[in-house]
């Protein structure tokens, strides 16, 4: 299991990287039924018990899926979320299990996110 130095991330860092980096991808890993009632902008949906499959698939089959570049192994900046936390920190394991080595998991999730921005 990979380190959890950098396993998680918080609101106020997840802003950061979100106005600075235009390589970030988000990942909102909660239900459809979730995601269709909110989600952080420019996140793409992969359920939680999807997450494993998605970034296995070969880099076109992952663009045609989700409509974003598959990032590289060494990606800095790959961030899961869920609701609370709970999902979110599965997930990030999983795509660490995968060579994902500095996926993070934004663990305050949706909940934090939409209390603090007012949604």
């Amino acid at each position: 299991m990979a380190s959890s130095d950098k396993a998680e991330i918080s609101y106020e860092d997840l802003k950061a990287l979100m106005a600075k980096s235009e390589k970030l991808l988000l990942v909102d890993v909660r239900t459809k039924e979730e995601v269709d009632k909110g989600r952080i902008p420019g996140s793409i949906h992969i359920h939680v018990d999807s997450v494993e499959a998605a970034f296995a698939l070969e880099p076109e089959e992952f663009k045609a899926k989700f409509g974003v570049t598959k990032p590289p192994l060494d990606a800095p900046e790959l961030v899961l979320y869920c609701q609370m936390g709970m999902r979110g920190g599965r997930a990030t394991s999983k795509a660490q299990e995968l060579g994902y080595v500095n996926a993070s998991n934004y663990k305050g999730g949706y909940k934090e996110w939409s209390a603090k921005e007012g949604n």
